[in-house]
């Protein structure tokens, strides 16, 4: 019957530390890279959904600089026709 305050915060506190996401390192950042290539269609497709979408940036775990970059190469890269701007969709007969 006698939880003290300072008993549940701690378990508060615990419970939130142990829900807390893994820290995701930038890749572009780890592998030193400079400027994001538009011609690297693998590496971009990596970041798009399967409908063709950019991924967020809390799902990629860039940093805001290379995201940036990520978007723009992405985007002249359809351009090029070197990734689809919709993925096919089949209607269901």
């Amino acid at each position: 019957m006698g939880r003290t305050a300072a008993a549940t915060r701690g378990e508060a506190r615990a419970q939130q530390t142990q829900w807390r996401r893994p820290v995701r390192r930038c890749v572009f950042c780890a592998e030193k890279v400079a400027q994001v290539d538009y011609k690297d269609a693998d590496r971009l497709s990596r970041f798009l959904s399967d409908r063709g979408k950019i991924r967020p940036r809390r799902q990629t775990g860039l940093c805001a600089r290379h995201q940036r970059q990520l978007a723009r190469a992405i985007k002249r890269a359809r351009h090029l026709a070197l990734l689809p701007f919709v993925v096919d969709y089949t209607h269901p007969a």
